[in-house]
């Protein structure tokens, strides 16, 4: 078996991956300190009926890269999606119907701030067709949620997702942080146990970190050592277990395998459009391209825009495709089939097979599956890093 890429092994037409949809609202309240988002505090009103025009400009150029493929799963991020009014989402489904075949069973996701959530806004975007939300809780203590610069407090938190269950939202997530400054594990597993008492479908659970380009990287706060950080993940991970959690993904955890579809898609290396500002995505074309793509970054250069939105693009050439396929596959605690190696990068699996048996030997992959071992997840970076 080979690590290098002779003319006989050059890509080959691959089977095309599912056909995601994200869009970007670049909005929010203010800007948390952790954040390095493209997000961007509100100034003055909201310019609604603008951003919609803007998408749809944006969606018309983009169809080209959709060749009559039908649309799997939407999400829509932030900043803060649910800053936008119900009447917003209603018009946008409305046309975006009209322009791209969206599966009938397409997941559709909103993320949902706590704070930003008035009576009736739940029930308007189910309305629009979105079902499923990704409620932004980060912690349910009132010192954590002061320190991370979050606009709502404890209550609001509750009340969002009791609110988004009462609207009939049977499929959401809540994003939970843990690592945070001060925090001790106790504290970690408290905040689990307030999202668990909601019964939610799937947890997104993932540590603080430092983020160049962030006011905490400029001014770090004082974050729990690494061997608290390892306890708090362990007792953490020992209560979501207990309940009934499984870990698919290196910070999500889902019951009654109710794991993220969208997020699946990026993870098995799928395709997705993008649209909004900053937002990114990836094609990949009948030839056997397979190309990322971003668009301008500014919400305001965005709006004011002039044909095409797209602000660079970038082939993933066949050299990088196995470091960019397992960089996402071995982040799923089951990993992927071998066959799937072939299917999302055109590449035979004998280009990475040396390194691969390599990593076996030594206890990090399992044999047979594209797959991390315990040993492999506890040290992802390391092991991926023998790809480059």
């Amino acid at each position: 078996m080979r690590d290098s890429l002779p003319v006989a092994d050059m890509p080959v037409q691959a089977v095309r991956p599912p056909l995601s949809l994200y869009i970007h609202v670049p909005w929010c309240v203010r800007k948390c300190p952790y954040c390095d988002f493209n997000s961007h505090a509100l100034q003055g009103e909201l310019p609604e009926s603008a951003y919609l025009d803007a998408l749809l400009e944006d969606l018309d150029q983009d169809l080209a890269l959709v060749s009559g493929r039908k649309i799997s799963t939407v999400f829509i991020g932030g900043g803060t999606p649910s800053l936008l009014s119900g009447a917003f989402y209603q018009a946008l489904f409305g046309r975006l119907r009209e322009k791209l075949a969206l599966a009938v069973d397409a997941e559709i996701t909103l993320e949902a701030n706590p704070g930003t959530l008035e009576a009736g806004r739940f029930e308007a975007f189910r309305k629009a067709g979105i079902n499923r939300l990704s409620i932004g809780v980060q912690s349910f203590d009132p010192d954590h949620l002061t320190v991370l610069g979050r606009i709502h407090d404890s209550d609001s938190a509750h009340r969002a997702i009791q609110t988004a269950r009462q609207a009939g939202f049977d499929n959401f997530n809540i994003d939970l942080m843990h690592g945070l400054p001060g925090q001790t594990p106790e504290q970690a597993v408290r905040d689990l146990e307030a999202a668990l008492a909601y019964e939610p479908p799937h947890l997104s659970w993932y540590q603080l970190t430092l983020e160049p380009n962030t006011e905490f990287y400029s001014r770090p706060p004082s974050l729990p050592d690494d061997d608290r950080l390892w306890d708090i993940y362990q007792q953490g991970a020992r209560f979501l277990r207990a309940h009934g959690y499984r870990d698919y993904e290196v910070s999500a955890w889902c019951r009654n395998n109710r794991a993220s579809r969208h997020n699946l898609n990026y993870w098995t290396f799928g395709d997705y459009l993008a649209l909004g500002a900053g937002a990114h995505g990836k094609v990949s074309f009948a030839d056997g391209r397979i190309q990322r793509y971003w668009k301008t970054r500014q919400p305001e250069a965005y709006l004011n825009r002039i044909g095409s939105r797209t602000a660079g693009t970038a082939e993933i050439e066949p050299d990088e495709r196995p470091l960019e396929f397992l960089m996402n596959a071995l982040r799923l605690s089951e990993g992927v089939d071998e066959t799937l190696f072939l299917q999302r990068t055109g590449l035979p699996l004998a280009t990475v097979g040396v390194k691969l048996d390599q990593l076996r030997k030594e206890g990090l992959l399992e044999k047979g599956r594209l797959q991390a071992t315990d040993l492999g997840q506890r040290y992802l970076n390391s092991l991926l890093e023998r790809f480059l």
